[in-house]
């Protein structure tokens, strides 16, 4: 049985593509499966693009199926371009969104003193590598402060950006261990003023990791000089899979990654290179092309339905499931923000988070806990040491809300 949204909320989706939408994802019949943020469960054409390819890997070889399949491979970028309204030369192919943002930072050319200024809500990954980039070559980490309701103070922002002129300016458009949704489109204005009167200065980095699939993303709009995400979240694509922003201001301005490969440049001389003009600059050799392949379909898929469409119906369910947590006495709801997605955030009074996630996981309800140690910052902020991640998909139903809000509130009664 399949509910509609109950009023007066109004489903984006009729009751007739839900059901045509779980009818082709085959793990919605075995698991309600709110880990959206983690992975999506797999569209059954993405699973079958990948096996094929591995098949046809199997029967003729790798590099002759990658040669036959180059058409399928190419419109990977051509996929990925319409998703983030670009050129399919401003496209590298990358195994994650951390990988993505690795190559994109090691791409600035740092210096001792350099500032890089960054938003509370980072992901943990990047913070880990300013704090090694800090140890290494002695540049300094700069927060924005956050804004009362929650997410960057664009005062602060601009005061900062034109004060310090910093290196880098890196911004998560949405955190992994909150709801929020940073005011990217704002920034983009403050950017694009300071960029015309300090050009060549600073670059700016948007990890759009927990973005793509659940909202638009326009890279013109946009205003970010890269932009960093994974395939296996929301854009419901293969693990292992990411793709990387560059703009043309950056591949005009000659920034590389550190360690670039054969695929992103060409050995000339005995003591000289040559580094591709477009995306590929940002690739290595060698990946697995059966992901290609499946992420190609997985974008397919996705632009197909429309992401303003899974936009809304992402924000209708997780606001849904915020509500219906609210209601029970021993949840207290972490989300903040002037807008929030599709990562619902909550910590429960005297609870355990992992009795919780595996007395969630025995009824077949796929959440995961997030830690302190996820997003310090943020936590510290938030008074809590843990939270229960809960991010709902345009393939889910309001029974599945309904059936999780009541295991949780059996569970908290224990």
């Amino acid at each position: 049985m399949i509910d509609t949204i109950p009023a007066p909320l109004q489903s984006e989706f009729s009751l007739e593509e839900i059901t045509q939408f779980r009818k082709e994802t085959t793990g919605t019949s075995q698991v309600i499966h709110f880990n959206n943020a983690g992975a999506g469960l797999m569209p059954d054409i993405v699973t079958k693009a990948q096996l094929d390819h591995i098949i046809l890997e199997s029967q003729i070889g790798g590099y002759e199926a990658a040669a036959l399949q180059q058409s399928t491979i190419r419109s990977f970028y051509h996929q990925c371009a319409l998703l983030l309204n670009c050129k399919p030369s401003n496209i590298a192919f990358t195994a994650s969104a951390t990988d993505s943002y690795t190559r994109a930072l090691s791409s600035i050319p740092f210096t001792k003193g350099d500032i890089i200024l960054t938003d509370c809500d980072d992901f943990v990954s990047n913070q880990i590598q300013f704090l090694s980039l800090q140890k290494r070559f002695g540049i300094e980490i700069m927060h924005i402060q956050n804004a009362a309701i929650g997410g960057v103070d664009l005062n602060d922002l601009k005061h900062k950006l034109y004060k310090h002129k910093p290196k880098l300016l890196a911004i998560t458009h949405i955190p992994t261990n909150s709801g929020l949704i940073q005011p990217v489109e704002e920034i983009a204005i403050i950017y694009a003023e300071y960029k015309n009167a300090y050009p060549d200065i600073t670059w700016y980095i948007l990890d759009a990791c927990q973005s793509a699939g659940q909202t638009k993303l326009d890279t013109q709009q946009l205003q970010c000089d890269f932009l960093s995400i994974t395939c296996r979240k929301f854009l419901r694509g293969p693990r292992g899979t990411g793709a990387l922003y560059i703009s043309d201001r950056t591949l005009l301005a000659g920034l590389e990654p550190l360690f670039i490969d054969m695929r992103g440049a060409e050995w000339i001389e005995k003591d000289l290179y040559r580094q591709q003009p477009d995306g590929r600059r940002f690739e290595d050799w060698e990946f697995a092309y059966s992901t290609v392949t499946g992420t190609s379909a997985a974008i397919q898929y996705c632009l197909n339905i429309g992401v303003e469409r899974i936009e809304k119906q992402v924000r209708l369910l997780s606001d849904w499931m915020r509500k219906k947590l609210s209601e029970i006495d021993a949840i207290r709801i972490l989300d903040r923000g002037p807008e929030q997605g599709g990562l619902v955030t909550f910590h429960i009074h005297h609870g355990d988070p992992v009795q919780m996630v595996e007395g969630l996981h025995k009824r077949k309800i796929n959440v995961v806990p997030s830690y302190r140690a996820f997003g310090v910052l943020d936590f510290d902020e938030k008074s809590v040491k843990w939270a229960i991640r809960a991010s709902p998909h345009y393939y889910n139903t309001v029974e599945e809300i309904e059936l999780f809000a009541d295991a949780v509130r059996d569970m908290t009664k224990r």
